[in-house]
């Protein structure tokens, strides 16, 4: 198994963390391989690991030990400016919390990571476009945050997310602060680029969600604990109820 052949690859990474003064083993030698054009969703408990695999996969953070890589590029033993650059031109970010930039307009916020990535004005001022009209909300371009119901803004985000057409789009949480019709729409989107071969992974907790997805990692107390695929499965929704039962 080499990095090349995958998008996101972990390899028996941990990550502990000090809290008042004592010892937090977020992740305990966690091995992750994720292939171009793949859908994962990982679930677990809250506490489990999710959030803190998604920021070592996409350079928010560096692991305790272990490798990372990410596009065929080993992210662990990059300098902070080598993963900044990584994260404008290989990963794209879906937040629970939109994360959305309040006193710029829906344009300049999806346009931004495309400037800073070194695309010209009218091209990142073309795929903005573009994008807004797949999303369906084209007409919302020179709109403040703040004037976009939440499922507006997670597809402001979304379009963020894809503006620099990234190896990989980590989700973290993406329909966790929308209502159940947003948040389908939402899903529906990510099925949509996932189709045309976008690389996914999502965090949550949502059975329904993960549904979602190609494979699901189940994760508990910082271990994947099991996996399973859901390609071609006419019940997703029994085969992740028994991933579950590993909670009790």
């Amino acid at each position: 198994m080499t990095p090349s052949e995958f998008i996101l690859l972990t390899k028996n990474v941990s990550k502990r963390y000090q809290n008042n003064g004592s010892d937090l083993l977020a992740l305990r030698g966690v091995n992750l391989a994720v292939r171009p054009g793949e859908f994962v969703a990982v679930m677990g408990p809250s506490g489990c690991g999710k959030s803190t695999l998604l920021h070592l996969l996409g350079g928010l953070d560096s692991p305790t030990a272990g490798e990372v890589h990410v596009a065929g590029q080993r992210v662990d033993t990059m300098k902070e400016s080598q993963r900044a650059v990584l994260r404008r031109r290989q990963v794209g970010f879906v937040f629970q919390a939109f994360n959305l930039i309040g006193n710029l307009s829906v344009a300049d916020n999806v346009e931004l990571p495309a400037l800073m990535a070194g695309l010209s004005a009218a091209e990142a001022a073309r795929r903005r476009q573009s994008l807004l009209e797949e999303l369906g909300i084209a007409e919302k371009a020179h709109s403040i945050p703040s004037q976009l119901s939440g499922g507006q803004k997670q597809r402001v985000a979304l379009a963020r997310g894809l503006v620099n057409r990234p190896a990989a789009l980590l989700a973290d949480e993406p329909t966790g602060n929308l209502d159940s019709k947003s948040a389908g729409e939402v899903l529906a989107l990510l099925r949509r680029y996932h189709h045309q071969g976008q690389t996914i992974l999502l965090v949550t907790h949502d059975p329904n969600v993960a549904s979602t997805a190609d494979r699901v990692i189940y994760m508990k107390d910082g271990l994947i604990r099991d996996e399973t695929s859901l390609v071609g499965s006419h019940n997703p929704q029994a085969i992740l109820s028994g991933l579950i039962q590993l909670e009790v």
